[in-house]
């Protein structure tokens, strides 16, 4: 009623204006009509023209007012999303934005899907992708690692025929090829020999070492306490985490894919109740809009969407929890079993350690140490025994955790490591797994319009470009049609089936 009365005012207001300029603009008996016929013409047509301006203007005025129109008070906000997308992507990091590449770039018709990429924070100051250690392996035990890992690095290798952009510079990854380096104890040889047959068998190209070949190969390195090792001859090393993720979201914006920085807070879903084959009720969602909100601000927006993608890493199972995901019994009260673990990453130098052939080492009590550079520098560090973890609300590092935990395993196997010096340190977040530290990728049975990408466990960055592409086909195509990963579905978490990894790094 109130924008009503604004708009009668509007209009007496417009009124007035236009019988004041009729009336009181000159003196009496000197307005332009009481002039005789031979007055200037280029007077009539002036005023009648001032008259048809203001009058445009006017009803201009009262037709923006009017309900429905796109006027508002308010001056437009351009950092706000669409009101509507095709897909929405929740987490821009390195796996969030392969996804929407890989829809882009399945697309049947330019502009035919339209994909909204939603990231809280663009400076990327905590995120997993660029606080990881960038390393790339095919040594893994399950063949659904495996071939994420030789298709990613394939990818990689050919990058720009991939994400070149025109009149845009190439990509440069920065991929060292070193390998890795997995050190066995005489208890874990036997565990190491049936990685190998199932890696070859995968298609990736190792190497099972002795103690003296390992000598011959790398004489920095002690062999005490070793009965095999295994090392990676194609396809592993490490690349610029950074240099990925922005790759894939240049890429992704040049053929049409939306970003925008805020956080999904809520849902609005529709729920349809229905009967189990075992007479049980459960609850349907469907997603129909999520709410974005812009950072350090109230003001929100609502997208509404035909498909969500949770790719928000170690924050993605508080997305299923707004869909009332994780309470009650059976498949209902099944959460996500995703969440933040901490990781430390220590940077030290060593100007008499290892040269330029140094792989990334994965000793057998956990310890990990690579190369940085050419400058003597090297980074390493390891996982925390279970019932350790450190407190992962915040990202301070514990640096008597590498003085306790990481620093004599360096040393025993390296000795030119007893002399280093620790000149800088990170932490960073695992969208860690804790049923089976393996991705989960795919639908959960009660929102039937949610895909998942999320719970790495470590390795999302190395697998981003062959999980995405995957993602992007069960969403278009609704299968997997490149690589078989439905062993990576929500289902086994609901059966307690784990797939568990023995080469978890």
């Amino acid at each position: 009623m109130s924008r009503w009365r604004g708009l009668q005012a509007s209009l007496r207001a417009a009124r007035g204006s236009l019988r004041g300029t009729q009336r009181d603009a000159w003196p009496r008996g000197h307005a332009p009509w009481s002039r005789s016929l031979s007055a200037s013409t280029a007077l009539r047509n002036d005023f009648f023209k001032d008259l048809e301006t203001q009058l445009a203007a006017a009803r201009k005025k009262a037709s923006d007012a009017l309900p429905g129109s796109s006027w508002s008070p308010f001056e437009a906000n351009p950092n706000l999303p669409p009101e509507r997308a095709d897909i929405v992507i929740v987490g821009g990091g390195v796996v969030g934005w392969s996804i929407a590449y890989w829809l882009k770039q399945k697309e049947r018709v330019r502009e035919g899907v339209r994909v909204l990429v939603v990231e809280k924070d663009l400076t990327y100051s905590q995120a997993s992708t660029v606080l990881s250690a960038g390393g790339i392996r095919q040594q893994f035990s399950l063949p659904e690692n495996i071939h994420l890992s030789l298709a990613s690095a394939h990818f990689m290798r050919n990058i720009n025929e991939h994400l070149g952009v025109l009149n845009e510079d190439p990509v440069d990854l920065q991929f060292n090829h070193s390998g890795y380096l997995f050190l066995a104890t005489e208890k874990a040889a036997h565990i190491m020999e049936e990685n190998y047959s199932t890696q070859r068998k995968a298609g990736a190209e190792v190497s099972l070492l002795s103690p003296d070949q390992l000598r011959g190969k790398f004489p920095w390195i002690n062999t005490d306490g070793v009965a095999l090792a295994s090392y990676g001859l194609q396809n592993e090393g490490w690349f610029d985490p950074w240099t990925l993720l922005n790759a894939f979201r240049r890429k992704a914006i040049s053929m049409g894919a939306i970003q925008c920085c805020g956080e999904v807070t809520d849902f609005k879903y529709t729920t349809k109740r229905i009967l189990t084959s075992n007479g049980d009720e459960m609850d349907l969602r469907r997603i129909k809009s999520v709410k974005v909100q812009l950072p350090g601000s109230l003001q929100y927006q609502p997208v509404e969407c035909a498909i969500v993608v949770n790719a928000a890493g170690a924050s993605s199972a508080r997305l299923t929890e707004m869909l009332g995901v994780g309470y009650g019994g059976d498949a209902a009260g099944t959460q996500l079993p995703v969440e933040p673990r901490k990781r430390y990453v220590y940077v030290v130098h060593c100007p008499d350690g290892p040269g330029l052939d140094t792989p990334f080492v994965i000793d057998y009590s956990g310890v990990y140490f690579r190369r940085e550079g050419l400058g003597g520098n090297y980074i390493a560090g390891t996982s925390p025994e279970e019932g350790e973890e450190p407190d992962a609300s915040n990202l301070e590092v514990d640096h008597q955790f590498f003085e306790d935990k990481v620093w004599p395993s360096l040393a025993h196997r390296v000795p030119a490591f007893e002399k280093l010096k620790v000149t800088s340190a990170w932490a960073g977040f695992y969208d860690y797994n804790t049923f089976d530290q393996n991705a989960i990728i795919g639908t959960h049975p009660l929102v039937t319009n949610m895909y998942f990408a999320t719970g790495f466990s470590g390795h999302g960055l190395q697998h981003a470009p062959a999980a995405g592409r995957s993602v992007a086909e069960l969403i278009l195509d609704g299968n997997f049609t490149t690589l078989d990963l439905s062993g990576l579905d929500f289902r086994r978490i609901l059966a307690r089936e784990p797939m568990l990894e023995r080469n978890i790094v």
